[in-house]
């Protein structure tokens, strides 16, 4: 078996599963947010019981928090009373909180070997500690907080295959773009990525997060990485709970086989409005004028995404054209970043600091678009309408390309 088959049938109490099976498993941890938590507790309301384990759900208010307006305010409230009422010991608010994908790994709530189900699409990042992790419905999501079981259809596996040493200025947003641009938005429909090969050790645990992260905009069921030296660091005295690395059998079998030389990879854009579109910059003739640059998101906000937009900026200044809004992906990327002057450099530059929230990424505030204006995000969609106005382009990149381009004020690899 695969890495994905094996959570899957230890779960399910089974030694072995096959594609196209249909297993009902029990579960490590179960996610909501701010926006998909309200209409799940109406449902988990219908079913009279109460929680599974007030210590596997994590709640967290992240999309339009600090709340923008009274909805909002509205949608906070009522993931903040069912929290308390079941007293959940994994409920992040204001001040504690930060963006769902980011904080989980960082407090070690997600590790090796677990199944997690979250009411949000990106919840596959946690493939890049070596779980099983994937998005679901309302109704799925409230059983769960009810039963601790979800059932599953035991996706095919897509390997991967990752040779060669990447270049300084590439990132795993470049090697996940390019992998969407070779496969399409419906590549991997349902299926599982599994990555392997010799090129797995170039990757930093940063870019496993944002690789996995976008797994699901190649529609991908979960994307998911070998247990090695780097997530052993990683996880060792973060990851309280008891966790298992898993490893492909010798004979594990895939429905098919993409390879990845990342020595050969350029920084690359998705152009609107599908992350499917990419191009590498070097290779976008007439000048593309931007007027905002968004660095952050559970794709992007991490502190090593950071020091890359902070090296990047470092003595230069954003173009009086375009708007940088600089989003800490949780408080403990914040505190570092302004430890390790991140923040200074970030505000001497010219850009907006954010306290940590989903913010621009979904169109919620911070950084709405107007008619006809173009952002360069690294963040993880650019569908139209995405960040603002249905006339308004999203341009996604990794932070090195984002903070050239706010430098530049066009799409641009190296400042000039």
């Amino acid at each position: 078996m695969n890495i994905s088959e094996k959570i899957l049938a230890k779960h399910a109490g089974r030694d072995k599963v096959a594609p196209g099976e249909i297993v009902t498993c029990k579960l490590d941890m179960v996610l909501a947010n701010d926006v998909t938590a309200p209409p799940s507790i109406k449902e988990f309301e219908k079913i009279g019981k109460p929680v599974f384990d007030r210590e596997k759900i994590a709640l967290i208010p992240d999309h339009f928090q600090p709340a923008k307006d009274i909805k909002s305010a509205d949608l906070a409230k009522a993931v903040r009373d069912f929290s308390r009422k079941h007293k959940l010991k994994y409920y992040f608010e204001a001040g504690r909180v930060g963006i769902e994908h980011v904080i989980l790994p960082e407090m070690g709530i997600v590790g090796p070997g677990m199944l997690t189900i979250g009411a949000d699409s990106h919840t596959c990042t946690y493939g890049a500690v070596n779980g099983f992790s994937t998005g679901v419905g309302t109704t799925d999501l409230a059983v769960g907080m009810a039963t601790g079981e979800a059932w599953f259809k035991v996706p095919e596996t897509i390997e991967v295959r990752l040779t060669g040493k990447k270049a300084k200025n590439i990132t795993g947003k470049d090697v996940i773009l390019t992998l969407i641009g070779k496969i399409g938005v419906d590549g991997a429909l349902y299926k599982a990525l599994e990555f392997t090969g010799d090129g797995v050790k170039e990757l930093t645990m940063t870019d496993r997060f944002t690789i996995s992260n976008m797994a699901i905009e190649a529609g991908a069921k979960n994307g998911v990485f070998p247990f090695d030296e780097v997530t052993k660091e990683y996880v060792e005295g973060r990851v309280k709970t008891p966790w298992e690395p898993v490893l492909p059998d010798a004979d594990a079998k895939y429905s098919e086989t993409v390879e990845i030389d990342l020595s050969k990879l350029r920084p690359v854009v998705a152009f609107p409005h599908l992350p499917e579109n990419t191009k590498a910059v070097s290779d976008i003739k007439e000048p593309i004028k931007i007027q905002q640059v968004v660095i952050g998101s559970c794709t992007n906000g991490r502190l090593e995404d950071l020091k890359i937009a902070a090296d990047v900026l470092k003595g230069h200044k954003v173009h009086d054209d375009v708007r940088a809004i600089v989003i800490p992906g949780s408080q403990w990327v914040y505190k570092e970043a302004m430890r390790l002057g991140y923040l200074e450099t970030f505000i001497d530059a010219g850009c907006v600091v954010s306290t940590p929230t989903c913010g621009p990424c979904l169109g919620g505030y911070m950084g709405i678009l107007s008619a006809g204006e173009r952002c360069v995000s690294t963040t993880n969609r650019n569908f139209l309408g995405r960040m603002g106005h249905v006339e308004s382009e999203v341009y996604l990149a990794s932070p090195y390309v984002a903070a050239v381009s706010a430098i530049m004020g066009e799409i641009a690899e190296e400042v000039k």
